[in-house]
Protein backbone atom coordinates (compact mmCIF):
# COMPACT_ATOMS: atom_id res chain seq x y z
CA UNK A 1 0.00 0.00 0.00
CA UNK A 2 1.16 3.67 -0.74
CA UNK A 3 0.14 5.55 2.19
CA UNK A 4 -0.29 9.79 1.74
CA UNK A 5 -1.44 11.87 4.60
CA UNK A 6 -3.52 14.89 3.59
CA UNK A 7 -6.04 17.07 6.02
CA UNK A 8 -3.92 17.32 9.42
CA UNK A 9 -4.47 19.77 11.85
CA UNK A 10 -4.05 20.48 15.51
CA UNK A 11 -7.26 21.28 17.18
CA UNK A 12 -7.01 23.38 20.47
CA UNK A 13 -10.30 22.20 22.09
CA UNK A 14 -11.66 23.90 25.66
CA UNK A 15 -14.65 22.47 27.38
CA UNK A 16 -17.20 21.87 27.39
CA UNK A 17 -16.81 20.44 23.81
CA UNK A 18 -17.95 17.52 21.49
CA UNK A 19 -17.12 16.46 17.84
CA UNK A 20 -19.13 13.79 15.97
CA UNK A 21 -17.98 11.53 13.20
CA UNK A 22 -20.48 9.74 11.21
CA UNK A 23 -20.39 7.62 7.87
CA UNK A 24 -22.25 10.17 5.57
CA UNK A 25 -20.09 13.08 6.64
CA UNK A 26 -16.48 10.84 5.03
CA UNK A 27 -16.45 12.44 1.72
CA UNK A 28 -12.78 14.35 2.07
CA UNK A 29 -11.23 15.59 -0.83
CA UNK A 30 -6.91 16.14 -1.00
CA UNK A 31 -5.16 17.29 -3.73
CA UNK A 32 -7.85 17.83 -6.00
CA UNK A 33 -8.87 13.95 -5.61
CA UNK A 34 -12.05 12.98 -4.53
CA UNK A 35 -11.19 8.73 -2.86
CA UNK A 36 -13.52 6.36 -3.24
CA UNK A 37 -15.12 4.70 0.25
CA UNK A 38 -12.47 1.85 0.32
CA UNK A 39 -9.62 3.84 0.48
CA UNK A 40 -9.42 6.14 3.58
CA UNK A 41 -8.52 6.14 7.36
CA UNK A 42 -8.56 8.71 10.17
CA UNK A 43 -5.84 9.03 13.26
CA UNK A 44 -5.67 11.40 16.01
CA UNK A 45 -3.31 11.47 18.82
CA UNK A 46 -4.26 13.40 22.46
CA UNK A 47 -1.37 15.12 22.80
CA UNK A 48 -2.98 17.40 26.12
CA UNK A 49 -5.38 16.60 28.16
CA UNK A 50 -8.10 14.17 28.34
CA UNK A 51 -11.67 13.57 27.03
CA UNK A 52 -14.30 10.74 26.13
CA UNK A 53 -14.50 8.48 23.38
CA UNK A 54 -17.52 6.77 21.85
CA UNK A 55 -17.29 3.99 19.41
CA UNK A 56 -20.37 2.72 17.29
CA UNK A 57 -20.35 -0.90 18.16
CA UNK A 58 -18.45 -0.94 21.69
CA UNK A 59 -20.80 -0.71 24.47
CA UNK A 60 -19.05 1.63 27.10
CA UNK A 61 -17.42 5.01 26.15
CA UNK A 62 -13.49 4.66 26.21
CA UNK A 63 -11.60 7.41 28.66
CA UNK A 64 -8.44 9.02 26.94
CA UNK A 65 -5.41 10.43 28.68
CA UNK A 66 -2.53 12.30 26.99
CA UNK A 67 -0.73 10.38 24.63
CA UNK A 68 -3.55 7.60 23.45
CA UNK A 69 -3.74 7.00 19.66
CA UNK A 70 -6.69 6.17 17.58
CA UNK A 71 -6.36 4.39 13.95
CA UNK A 72 -10.08 4.53 12.52
CA UNK A 73 -11.12 3.08 9.11
CA UNK A 74 -13.34 4.84 7.16
CA UNK A 75 -17.01 4.33 8.07
CA UNK A 76 -16.81 4.29 11.36
CA UNK A 77 -18.87 6.51 13.15
CA UNK A 78 -17.38 8.11 16.62
CA UNK A 79 -17.70 10.57 18.82
CA UNK A 80 -15.33 12.37 21.05
CA UNK A 81 -16.21 14.91 23.36
CA UNK A 82 -14.64 16.41 26.91
CA UNK A 83 -17.34 14.54 29.13
CA UNK A 84 -20.21 12.15 28.76
CA UNK A 85 -22.82 15.04 29.46
CA UNK A 86 -21.83 17.59 26.50
CA UNK A 87 -23.64 17.14 23.12
CA UNK A 88 -21.58 16.89 20.14
CA UNK A 89 -22.73 19.65 18.63
CA UNK A 90 -19.85 19.66 15.29
CA UNK A 91 -19.01 17.15 12.75
CA UNK A 92 -14.66 16.26 12.64
CA UNK A 93 -14.90 17.55 8.72
CA UNK A 94 -16.21 21.31 10.10
CA UNK A 95 -13.86 21.27 12.69
CA UNK A 96 -10.89 20.87 9.78
CA UNK A 97 -12.60 23.63 7.52
CA UNK A 98 -12.09 25.98 10.17
CA UNK A 99 -8.79 25.47 10.77
CA UNK A 100 -6.28 28.57 9.89
CA UNK A 101 -2.40 27.16 9.41
CA UNK A 102 -3.64 23.69 10.57
CA UNK A 103 -5.03 24.89 13.65
CA UNK A 104 -8.31 25.18 14.76
CA UNK A 105 -10.10 26.34 18.31
CA UNK A 106 -12.94 25.16 19.55
CA UNK A 107 -15.00 25.02 22.86
CA UNK A 108 -16.31 26.90 25.96
CA UNK A 109 -13.03 28.04 27.19
CA UNK A 110 -12.69 25.58 30.31
CA UNK A 111 -10.09 22.92 30.50
CA UNK A 112 -7.95 22.64 27.38
CA UNK A 113 -7.17 19.59 25.56
CA UNK A 114 -5.18 19.30 22.41
CA UNK A 115 -5.74 16.68 19.33
CA UNK A 116 -3.48 16.03 16.34
CA UNK A 117 -5.90 14.62 13.61
CA UNK A 118 -5.99 13.72 9.68
CA UNK A 119 -6.49 11.32 7.19
CA UNK A 120 -4.27 8.64 5.74
CA UNK A 121 -5.51 7.50 1.39
CA UNK A 122 -4.16 3.97 0.23
CA UNK A 123 -3.36 4.74 -3.46
CA UNK A 124 -2.18 1.25 -4.51
CA UNK A 125 -5.06 -0.71 -6.33
CA UNK A 126 -6.35 -4.12 -3.62
CA UNK A 127 -8.59 -6.30 -3.93
CA UNK A 128 -9.98 -5.80 -0.56
CA UNK A 129 -10.97 -2.30 0.94
CA UNK A 130 -8.90 -1.41 3.80
CA UNK A 131 -11.95 -1.54 5.73
CA UNK A 132 -11.95 -5.41 5.20
CA UNK A 133 -8.43 -5.81 5.91
CA UNK A 134 -7.77 -3.97 9.48
CA UNK A 135 -10.09 -3.42 11.98
CA UNK A 136 -12.58 -0.87 11.94
CA UNK A 137 -10.93 0.70 15.07
CA UNK A 138 -7.66 0.57 16.64
CA UNK A 139 -6.93 2.15 20.05
CA UNK A 140 -3.06 2.70 21.00
CA UNK A 141 -2.59 3.38 24.94
CA UNK A 142 0.31 5.73 25.86
CA UNK A 143 1.49 3.23 28.39
CA UNK A 144 1.86 0.49 25.65
CA UNK A 145 4.55 -1.18 23.93
CA UNK A 146 6.18 0.65 20.68
CA UNK A 147 4.29 3.76 21.91
CA UNK A 148 7.44 5.79 22.22
CA UNK A 149 8.27 5.59 18.19
CA UNK A 150 4.32 5.81 17.34
CA UNK A 151 4.57 9.27 19.46
CA UNK A 152 7.94 10.74 17.55
CA UNK A 153 6.36 10.13 14.24
CA UNK A 154 3.06 11.60 14.90
CA UNK A 155 5.03 14.43 16.05
CA UNK A 156 7.48 14.50 13.20
CA UNK A 157 4.26 14.51 10.76
CA UNK A 158 2.18 16.92 12.64
CA UNK A 159 5.45 19.42 12.16
CA UNK A 160 6.36 18.53 8.37
CA UNK A 161 2.40 19.25 7.71
CA UNK A 162 2.27 22.78 9.63
CA UNK A 163 5.58 24.48 8.94
CA UNK A 164 4.80 23.63 5.15
CA UNK A 165 8.35 23.75 4.22
CA UNK A 166 10.67 22.81 0.96
CA UNK A 167 9.89 18.62 0.39
CA UNK A 168 7.42 18.73 3.34
CA UNK A 169 4.75 17.05 1.09
CA UNK A 170 7.30 13.86 0.47
CA UNK A 171 8.46 13.88 3.84
CA UNK A 172 4.62 13.68 4.75
CA UNK A 173 3.93 10.76 3.15
CA UNK A 174 7.09 8.56 4.35
CA UNK A 175 5.87 9.55 7.63
CA UNK A 176 2.45 8.50 6.78
CA UNK A 177 4.12 5.29 5.93
CA UNK A 178 6.09 4.75 8.96
CA UNK A 179 2.83 5.95 11.24
CA UNK A 180 0.35 3.40 10.23
CA UNK A 181 3.20 0.73 10.43
CA UNK A 182 4.04 1.68 13.65
CA UNK A 183 0.15 2.03 14.30
CA UNK A 184 -0.72 -1.70 13.45
CA UNK A 185 2.61 -2.99 15.03
CA UNK A 186 1.32 -1.42 18.62
CA UNK A 187 -1.95 -2.79 17.83
CA UNK A 188 -0.94 -6.40 17.73
CA UNK A 189 1.27 -5.99 20.69
CA UNK A 190 -1.92 -4.95 22.64
CA UNK A 191 -3.97 -6.74 24.62
CA UNK A 192 -7.39 -5.42 23.97
CA UNK A 193 -10.62 -7.28 23.17
CA UNK A 194 -11.08 -6.37 20.01
CA UNK A 195 -7.58 -6.92 18.37
CA UNK A 196 -8.32 -9.87 16.60
CA UNK A 197 -11.08 -8.72 14.06
CA UNK A 198 -10.98 -8.85 10.20
CA UNK A 199 -7.58 -10.25 8.51
CA UNK A 200 -5.30 -9.57 11.77
CA UNK A 201 -7.73 -12.20 13.17
CA UNK A 202 -7.13 -14.96 10.59
CA UNK A 203 -3.20 -13.90 10.49
CA UNK A 204 -2.78 -14.54 14.66
CA UNK A 205 -4.86 -17.77 14.38
CA UNK A 206 -2.41 -20.92 15.46
CA UNK A 207 -3.45 -22.77 12.35
CA UNK A 208 -5.33 -20.89 9.78
CA UNK A 209 -2.10 -18.69 10.18
CA UNK A 210 0.37 -20.97 9.73
CA UNK A 211 -1.96 -21.86 6.32
CA UNK A 212 -2.10 -18.22 5.15
CA UNK A 213 1.78 -18.07 5.48
CA UNK A 214 2.09 -20.83 3.33
CA UNK A 215 0.65 -19.10 0.69
CA UNK A 216 2.28 -16.41 0.89
CA UNK A 217 5.26 -17.52 1.18
CA UNK A 218 4.85 -19.65 -2.00
CA UNK A 219 2.21 -17.94 -4.20
CA UNK A 220 2.83 -20.31 -7.16
CA UNK A 221 2.67 -23.53 -5.33
CA UNK A 222 -0.34 -25.45 -7.15
CA UNK A 223 -2.29 -25.13 -3.49
CA UNK A 224 -5.17 -27.65 -2.88
CA UNK A 225 -7.96 -27.58 0.03
CA UNK A 226 -5.76 -30.79 1.52
CA UNK A 227 -2.75 -29.17 1.20
CA UNK A 228 -3.73 -26.02 2.81
CA UNK A 229 -5.27 -27.88 6.14
CA UNK A 230 -2.17 -30.38 5.89
CA UNK A 231 -0.19 -26.83 6.46
CA UNK A 232 -2.58 -26.08 9.17
CA UNK A 233 -2.61 -29.26 10.75
CA UNK A 234 -6.20 -29.62 10.62
CA UNK A 235 -8.41 -32.48 8.63
CA UNK A 236 -9.79 -30.76 5.47
CA UNK A 237 -13.73 -30.51 6.62
CA UNK A 238 -12.16 -28.69 9.96
CA UNK A 239 -9.87 -26.17 8.27
CA UNK A 240 -12.52 -25.18 5.18
CA UNK A 241 -14.78 -24.30 8.15
CA UNK A 242 -12.30 -22.62 10.07
CA UNK A 243 -11.23 -20.62 7.25
CA UNK A 244 -14.63 -19.25 5.91
CA UNK A 245 -15.47 -18.31 9.18
CA UNK A 246 -12.36 -16.19 9.66
CA UNK A 247 -12.10 -14.99 6.48
CA UNK A 248 -15.60 -15.10 4.97
CA UNK A 249 -14.72 -16.88 1.92
CA UNK A 250 -13.30 -19.97 1.01
CA UNK A 251 -9.48 -21.03 0.93
CA UNK A 252 -9.11 -21.83 -3.13
CA UNK A 253 -10.84 -18.60 -3.31
CA UNK A 254 -8.61 -16.66 -1.20
CA UNK A 255 -5.34 -18.65 -3.09
CA UNK A 256 -6.79 -16.85 -5.75
CA UNK A 257 -7.17 -13.59 -4.98
CA UNK A 258 -3.82 -12.72 -3.50
CA UNK A 259 -2.35 -14.88 -6.82
CA UNK A 260 -4.26 -11.70 -8.47
CA UNK A 261 -3.29 -9.09 -6.07
CA UNK A 262 0.54 -10.14 -6.52
CA UNK A 263 -0.27 -9.98 -10.40
CA UNK A 264 -1.33 -6.68 -10.40
CA UNK A 265 1.73 -5.68 -8.71
CA UNK A 266 4.14 -7.04 -11.63
CA UNK A 267 2.23 -5.72 -13.80
CA UNK A 268 2.55 -2.42 -12.92
CA UNK A 269 6.35 -2.76 -13.25
CA UNK A 270 5.67 -3.10 -16.59
CA UNK A 271 8.77 -5.21 -17.35
CA UNK A 272 7.58 -8.29 -17.57
CA UNK A 273 5.88 -10.38 -20.41
CA UNK A 274 2.61 -11.80 -19.49
CA UNK A 275 3.46 -15.33 -19.62
CA UNK A 276 5.51 -14.23 -17.21
CA UNK A 277 4.15 -12.64 -14.87
CA UNK A 278 1.35 -15.79 -15.05
CA UNK A 279 3.86 -18.67 -14.44
CA UNK A 280 5.00 -16.44 -11.34
CA UNK A 281 1.91 -16.62 -9.42
CA UNK A 282 1.08 -20.11 -10.43
CA UNK A 283 -0.53 -20.23 -14.04
CA UNK A 284 1.21 -21.90 -16.88
CA UNK A 285 -0.45 -20.58 -19.37
CA UNK A 286 -1.20 -16.95 -20.16
CA UNK A 287 -5.05 -17.56 -21.61
CA UNK A 288 -5.52 -19.43 -18.05
CA UNK A 289 -4.14 -16.72 -15.94
CA UNK A 290 -6.25 -13.96 -17.93
CA UNK A 291 -9.34 -15.68 -17.85
CA UNK A 292 -8.55 -15.65 -14.07
CA UNK A 293 -7.42 -12.16 -13.64
CA UNK A 294 -10.85 -10.95 -15.72
CA UNK A 295 -12.79 -12.80 -13.00
CA UNK A 296 -11.45 -11.45 -9.53
CA UNK A 297 -10.29 -7.86 -11.13
CA UNK A 298 -13.06 -7.32 -13.89
CA UNK A 299 -10.49 -6.17 -16.52
CA UNK A 300 -7.77 -8.59 -18.55
CA UNK A 301 -4.32 -7.45 -18.37
CA UNK A 302 -4.48 -5.30 -20.72
CA UNK A 303 -7.59 -3.27 -19.48
CA UNK A 304 -6.35 -3.01 -16.07
CA UNK A 305 -2.96 -1.25 -17.46
CA UNK A 306 -5.03 1.10 -19.77
CA UNK A 307 -7.09 1.56 -16.08
CA UNK A 308 -4.46 2.34 -14.17
CA UNK A 309 -2.37 4.78 -16.79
Amino acid sequence: MHVTAFGQHRLEATAPWGLIQKRAEEKVTASDKTHSPTDLAHFAMLSRGNCWLSVEGIPKPIPLTGGDCILLARGTSIVMRDSLRTRPRLSFREIGARAKSNVAHYGGGGAPTTIVCGSLSFDRANLKPITQLLPRFILIKADEARTLALHKTMQALASEMAEQAPGSEVVATRLAEVLFIQALRAHIASEWEWRNQGWLRAIFDPQVGAALNAVHDSVSTPWTVESLAAAATMSRSAFAVRFKELLGQTPLEYVTEWRMQKAMQLLQQRDKKLIDVARSVGYESDAAFSKAFKRVVGANPGEYLKRGA
